[in-house]
């Protein structure tokens, strides 16, 4: 299944992408994360599909916590001059840094170095902590759904050695459009993801090269901190990103990103300054 939530006049409606392409809008107001509850609703839906580019998209999901994973493809701490790491590198991005697939993401006042980031984000279906092995980790995945781990190089990098810095401005965790139910993907490992600037291909690459796959991710994670259903792990970026092409190259006002992964549909957002 293809999870969703829409704007309605009524206000944030959950909803399922059919398999014809077309929306159906689930009963009720939008409800907190449960993708058995979401399946009950939608045999239970009675409105009228509609057309995909009729609706305006929110995010699928408002995740509690969004724990993300930095140098996690061999090639992209290569073209930051860094070794690839022994144990997952995590951090953190706030909830209010989620916005839609087709919204505008905001570069922050002072930022200088605004970068991209694709990745494949790992939606929690169930409560993990202290799991004792890789090989149950992914019971606890509810589905996937595309990230762009947007980020302020400035910030991050040059400001005082806070990662959180330059990942935690508004707009700054586009998430969408829909969450690729687990049962759709029998190989979190061999998705293929990427990302266009202005239609120049930039990053082109797979889940097979991360260094730590999502089982190995999951369960280490849960060693750290409690997972909960509707919590996101964003799994790292491959190379490409702006920080890493000769010479580096960051994002500017009238930019767009088209993110995209295998199954995930895609991102289409305009960057604009801050007011």
């Amino acid at each position: 299944m293809r999870l969703l939530r829409i704007h309605a006049d009524d206000g944030l409606r959950d909803a399922v992408l059919a398999d014809d392409g077309r929306v159906v809008t689930l009963p009720g107001p939008s409800e907190a994360f449960d993708p058995d509850r979401w399946r009950e609703r939608a045999a239970a839906a009675t409105d009228a599909p509609v057309e995909f580019g009729a609706v305006r998209l929110a995010a699928p999901l408002s995740p509690g916590k969004i724990v993300c994973v930095g140098l996690n493809y061999a090639d992209h701490a290569a073209e930051g001059g860094q070794e690839a790491p022994a144990e997952p590198i995590l951090f953190m991005k706030a909830p209010d840094t989620v916005v839609g697939a087709y919204d505008d993401v905001v570069i922050p006042r002072g930022a200088e170095k605004t970068d991209w980031e694709v990745e494949l984000g790992v939606v929690i279906g169930r409560t993990a902590a202290y799991l004792g092995s890789e090989t149950e980790a992914l019971g606890y995945v509810a589905g996937y759904v595309l990230v762009n781990d947007v980020s302020e190089r400035h910030f991050q990098l040059e400001r005082g050695g806070q990662w959180d810095k330059g990942k935690n401005a508004a707009t700054f965790c586009p998430l969408g459009p829909w969450i690729l139910t687990a049962d759709e993907v029998p190989d979190p490992q061999q998705l293929k993801l990427g990302l266009d600037v202005n239609g120049e291909p930039l990053q082109d690459s797979s889940t097979a090269e991360m260094i730590f796959g999502v089982a190995r991710l999951v369960h280490y994670i849960s060693q750290f901190m409690t997972l909960y259903p509707g919590d996101v792990i964003s799994t790292g970026t491959p190379a490409g990103v702006g920080a890493g092409q000769k010479p580096p190259r960051y994002l500017r006002e009238g930019d767009v990103l088209r993110v995209w992964a295998d199954g995930l549909g895609e991102h289409h957002n305009k960057l604009v300054a801050a007011p």
